[in-house]
């Protein structure tokens, strides 16, 4: 595998780049030794931090998002290990019944042990790669509290979202205002005029879980009512 990984990097032209791509998923979908999701089911990925943070706030606010993903019919995305918020989001996930996706890079596997109840995990070369089966395979994104990949997380569907690369809808939990600062920071972007006033309408930030997968439902049609 090592060796068709370092034959495949040396690939060059946009035609090599698309059959790179489709490799890579191959190489990851062979290293999946779990089951396989129902893919009718809209799925939400959600974005948060492999620590719990200092405030036990964090942590019950992920524990309650991923019941309620659960409990309104959603399939659940995320970073694959069962560490911090991810782990704490992701069980609450499966045991109200979401089908629960992980993708985590290869050099994290030691680092952030795998989720064993997830119903499939893809394991794949980079960061990179990791993205972009999350934004392939989601409907709509939260994001919890976090540090630097949170962000990165973060950043690369609302840049992706803004070039039109997809419409889905991104939601930020603002849980005890952790938040407020990345607000401060995109409002001082706009009035410096590096981006117009429209990446306001890129995302939609809420207070409490339960806003957080309104927004969901409203934005892909769906009504609080499915919820069991």
């Amino acid at each position: 595998m090592m060796a068709m990984a370092a034959m495949m990097t040396r690939a060059r032209g946009t035609a090599n780049l698309r059959i790179l791509g489709f490799c890579l998923e191959t190489v990851a979908r062979l290293c999946n030794h779990y089951g396989t999701m129902d893919t009718n089911t809209p799925a939400i990925c959600v974005f948060c931090g492999s620590s719990h943070g200092v405030k036990p706030a964090y942590s019950e606010a992920a524990s309650e998002l991923g019941t309620l993903i659960g409990r309104r019919g959603y399939r659940f995305v995320f970073g694959g290990g069962d560490v911090g918020l991810m782990g704490d989001t992701a069980r609450a996930a499966h045991a109200a019944g979401s089908d629960v996706l992980g993708v985590l890079p290869t050099f994290l596997r030691h680092q952030e042990r795998p989720l064993k109840s997830a119903e499939e995990l893809i394991v794949v070369p980079d960061m990179q790669q990791r993205k972009a089966i999350m934004l392939e395979r989601s409907a709509a994104f939260i994001a919890l509290p976090g540090g630097l990949g949170t962000l990165d997380e973060i950043f690369e569907v609302l840049s992706t979202r803004q070039l039109k690369v997809h419409d889905k809808p991104i939601i930020l939990l603002d849980t005890d205002g952790f938040y407020a600062p990345l607000m401060t920071l995109l409002s001082r972007v706009v009035r410096e005029g590096f981006a117009l006033r429209s990446v306001e309408n890129l995302y939609t930030i809420v207070k409490t879980p339960e806003e957080a997968m309104d927004a969901v439902d409203k934005a892909l049609g769906r009504t609080a009512r499915e919820e069991t």
